[in-house]
């Protein structure tokens, strides 16, 4: 689910053009990028480090991730809770990723993606009850690690990330699956169904640990 090609050919005239023409396409591209990704960084942060509890950290997480949650959001299938920018030219205004992906081209989307996944992720500094977070990671290596793992960690699932998510973020996720108003994956459903309040409060205790 990841998604490059360059072909030599020509003398070395040839070779050594094409060598300064990309050269010179660098700034440009780098500069696109950063056009295309600063609204997201308005409201996510720098590199995808979320600083808002009620904002997910997307630094780090893989390419696929983040280029289907674009699209979820692009087609309406994923809820979308309206945010206050976080700094920029809009700071203090209210928005949604319903609004904020509908022009994205699926190009666009993989771009976005592929720069986000090169950030680290950057775990949130929030407390956590220590007694709840061991249950918790227990639960997780019984009914999660399967497709979350590294303790929801890894970014090469291709599911999220979940240690070290911001708790509020992830308290809204598990209730909009709850509610049947974010479509989740059919090998998850399941499990999920059996989820009790008791078993989702020690699992966000237990990702909140990671620090």
């Amino acid at each position: 689910m990841k998604v490059c090609t360059d072909k030599i050919t020509g003398t070395l005239t040839g070779i050594c053009l094409g060598i300064v023409l990309t050269a010179a396409a660098l700034p440009a591209a780098a500069a696109d990028i950063a056009t295309l990704t600063a609204p997201c960084v308005e409201c996510h942060g720098k590199d995808g480090a979320s600083t808002d509890s009620k904002i997910p950290i997307i630094g780090g997480m893989s390419s696929f991730y983040i280029g289907a949650s674009l699209a979820a959001y692009k087609d309406k299938s994923r809820p979308c809770v309206d945010v206050k920018y976080q700094s920029g030219p809009h700071k203090g205004e209210t928005s949604n990723m319903c609004k904020a992906a509908k022009d994205i081209s699926e190009e666009d989307a993989t771009a976005i993606g592929d720069f986000f996944a090169d950030k680290p992720f950057v775990r949130a500094k929030q407390d956590f009850d220590a007694g709840l977070a061991e249950k918790g990671k227990s639960y997780h290596a019984i009914h999660c690690k399967k497709c979350h793992e590294d303790g929801g960690s890894s970014p090469d699932d291709d599911a999220g990330i979940l240690a070290g998510q911001w708790t509020p973020y992830l308290e809204e996720q598990f209730k909009d699956y709850k509610d049947g108003k974010r479509e989740m994956p059919k090998k998850m459903k399941p499990k999920f169904d059996k989820l009790t309040d008791e078993d989702v409060k020690v699992l966000l205790n237990y990702y909140a640990s990671f620090k």
